[in-house]
C-alpha cells in the first residue's frame, strides 16, 4: 500500500465512483474506493487525510437504504458527493426530500458564497452536472448553504466551522468543468495531501511487494500479450528475474497474427522465456452453444485454469504463485462494492483460484487504472509496441461474437477485425483513439452480389475515444475511412455482407458488446 497521502473513497454504489478515484489520482494522490458498509476501525486504520462520499442510486429515507458510516470522529475533511451529501444531512438532523424539479444533466451554480474554500476557483454561473431526484430540504445545525442551481435547490453545503463538505452535483465527471479545480482545493488545500502518487514510485514499492510476498518462490505468469499482462511479466522479472515463468494460452480467440507478434516481441525484445499452450480446440468445445456472454466468461475462466494447469505438468515444476494482469476496474466491476452498487460484469481472472492448484495469486496492478499502466509500463522501459496496444478482452473474441461461438465465426472475425485495425492504424487520427475493433452480430440478412442473392453475416465496427476506459465517446470517423473498411470486409470477407458503425457512447453502453 502506498505510505505517502492518501484519500478514501466511501462507495454508495454510484456508477461515477470509480472516477472520483480516478481524478484524485491524475493530481498525484493516492486513492482508494471501499463501501461504504466498511467497518469504523478499517476506515481509521486506512489513515486518509480526507474522505469522499459518493453518490448512489438510493433515498436515504427509504427502508434499507445504505447510511452514514462512522467517519464524523476521524477529524479528517469529508466531501458528499450527491447522495453523499444527502446521507450526510440526513445523518446530522437535516432533512431530505423527493424534489419537485428534479435535475438532471446540465445545470448552473448560482448564489456562490465567497467565503467557501471549496468553491474559491469556482464562478457564478459555473456549468456542473447533476443526476438527483432528491434534494437536502432543511439543513442540519451549523451547515449554512454555499451555492444553489438556477431551481433555487441546493447545489452545495459547508459546515460552519468544520472541514465537511456537500455537493449535490458531480465534480468528478467531464460535464463539470469546474469538477478538477474543485477536487484539487480539496486534496491540496482542505486535506493538506501531498502529490506523492507517481507511477516511479509504484514501481519500486510492487518491486518490493513481489519480492516480499514471492519470497524464493516461482511465479508463473498467464500472459495474453496485452498490456497489463505484459507489464506484470515485466514487473515480475525485475522483481525475481529467473524463477519466473511466462505461459500464454492459444484459445483460438485473439486477434489475427497475435500469437506469433507476442512470441517475438517477448523471447527476442525483452528475452523473457515463454511457452505456448496450444489449447483452441479445448475452448471452442467448452464454448459450443454458449451464448450468455456471462456463461462464456466464466467457462472462459475455468478452462484458463485447466489450462495452467496442463502447462504446469508440461514443464516439471513446482510454481508456488501464478500471476495475473488483474485491474482495478476488474475488480470493482466484478464484486458488488457496497450492496446498493450493481455488478456490471464479470472478470475471468477475478475470483480466486481452486484449492487443489496450491498456488497463491500475484496481482501487483490490482489497485491500478488502465492508462496507470500504461505510464508504469513507459516507466519501466518497455516498448511502445507493448505499452501501446489497445486494450483487448481477457475472454478474447468470444465477447465479441454475439451468440455462438465457432471455428468459423471466429474466422471471420479475425479477418473483418484485422481490416478495421489496418484502416485505422493507417489514419494519423488513429492516434486520438482508445480503442477500435469489430464485433460479429448474431444476424443475417439479405444482400446481393453479381446478381446473387447473399444471406449472410453483418459486423458492426466501433471505435471510441476515452482517457480511462471509464467513459467513451464514440468517435466520429471520417465517411471515407469507414467506406473502405466497409468495402473491404464485405469484398475480402466471404460470409459477412452487412457492415454497421456504433455510435453508442459509455454509459450507457459499455466499450465492448459483451
Amino acid at each position: 500500500m502506498h505510505n505517502g497521502s492518501r484519500i478514501l473513497v466511501l462507495d454508495f454504489g454510484s456508477q461515477y465512483t470509480m472516477l472520483i478515484a480516478r481524478r484524485i489520482r491524475e493530481l498525484g494522490v493516492y486513492c482508494e474506493i471501499w463501501p461504504c458498509t466498511t467497518a469504523a476501525d478499517r476506515i481509521a486504520a486506512f489513515g486518509a487525510n480526507g474522505v469522499i462520499l459518493s453518490g448512489g442510486p438510493a433515498s436515504v429515507y427509504d427502508t434499507g437504504a445504505p447510511q452514514l458510516p462512522q467517519v464524523l470522529d476521524l477529524g479528517v475533511p469529508l466531501l458528499g458527493i450527491c447522495y453523499g451529501m444527502q446521507v450526510m444531512a440526513h445523518a446530522l438532523g437535516g432533512r431530505v426530500a423527493p424534489g419537485a424539479t428534479r435535475e438532471y444533466g446540465q445545470a448552473a451554480l448560482t448564489a456562490l458564497d465567497p467565503s467557501c474554500r471549496l468553491l474559491a476557483d469556482v464562478d457564478d454561473g459555473a456549468q456542473v452536472w447533476m443526476s438527483h431526484g432528491d434534494h437536502v430540504a432543511e439543513l442540519p445545525t451549523d451547515f449554512v448553504p454555499a451555492a444553489r442551481s438556477r431551481d433555487g435547490l441546493l447545489a452545495a453545503v459547508q459546515h460552519a466551522s468544520k472541514p465537511w463538505y456537500g455537493l449535490q452535483f458531480h465534480p468528478e465527471v467531464e460535464h463539470s468543468p469546474c469538477g478538477r479545480a474543485i477536487l484539487q482545493r480539496f486534496v491540496f488545500e482542505i486535506c493538506r495531501c501531498r502529490a506523492d502518487w507517481s507511477m516511479e514510485a509504484f514501481a519500486d514499492t510492487a518491486i518490493a511487494a513481489i519480492r516480499t510476498q514471492v519470497g524464493e518462490g516461482r511465479v508463473l505468469c498467464g500472459l495474453s500479450g496485452g498490456v497489463d499482462s505484459s507489464v506484470v511479466a515485466a514487473l515480475l522479472h525485475r522483481a525475481i528475474g529467473p524463477r519466473l515463468q511466462c505461459v500464454m494460452v492459444d484459445n483460438g480467440l485473439l486477434r489475427h497474427g497475435e500469437v506469433e507478434q507476442v512470441k517475438m516481441i517477448f523471447e527476442e525484445g525483452l528475452g523473457l522465456p515463454l511457452l505456448v499452450v496450444d489449447a483452441r480446440a479445448q475452448f471452442l468445445s467448452a464454448l459450443a452453444g454458449v451464448v450468455d456472454p456471462e456463461k462464456k466468461r466464466k467457462a472462459i475462466g475455468r478452462l484458463f485454469i485447466e489450462v495452467f494447469e496442463q502447462a504446469i505438468a508440461q514443464l516439471g515444476v513446482q510454481f508456488d504463485f501464478l500471476a495475473q494482469g488483474t485491474l482495478y476496474p476488474d475488480v470493482i466491476e466484478s464484486v458488488s462494492f457496497s450492496g446498493p452498487s450493481v455488478t456490471i460484469k464479470s472478470h475471468h481472472n477475478v475470483g480466486g483460484l481452486p484449492e487443489r492448484m496450491r498456488m497463491a495469486l500475484v496481482e501487483p496492478l490490482r489497485e491500478l487504472f488502465k492508462d496507470e499502466v500504461r505510464v508504469l509500463g513507459r516507466a519501466l522501459g518497455m516498448p511502445p509496441s507493448l505499452v501501446d496496444r489497445q486494450p483487448f478482452p481477457g475472454p478474447g473474441l468470444a465477447v465479441r461474437i454475439l451468440g455462438d461461438v465457432t471455428a468459423e465465426r471466429v474466422a471471420l472475425l479475425q479477418r473483418a477485425d484485422a481490416i478495421v485495425r489496418a484502416e485505422i492504424d493507417a489514419w494519423p487520427g488513429h492516434v486520438e483513439l482508445w480503442q477500435y475493433f469489430a464485433v460479429l452480430l448474431p444476424i443475417q440478412s439479405v444482400g446481393v452480389m453479381g446478381d446473387q442473392r447473399t444471406y449472410e453475416a453483418t459486423c458492426a465496427v466501433r471505435a471510441v475515444t476515452s482517457v480511462d476506459g471509464m467513459t467513451a465517446d464514440w468517435a466520429d470517423l471520417p465517411k471515407a475511412l469507414l467506406g473502405r473498411i466497409s468495402s473491404r470486409i464485405i469484398n475480402e470477407v466471404r460470409g459477412i455482407n452487412r457492415v454497421v458503425y456504433d455510435i453508442s457512447s459509455k454509459p450507457p453502453a459499455t466499450i465492448e458488446w459483451e
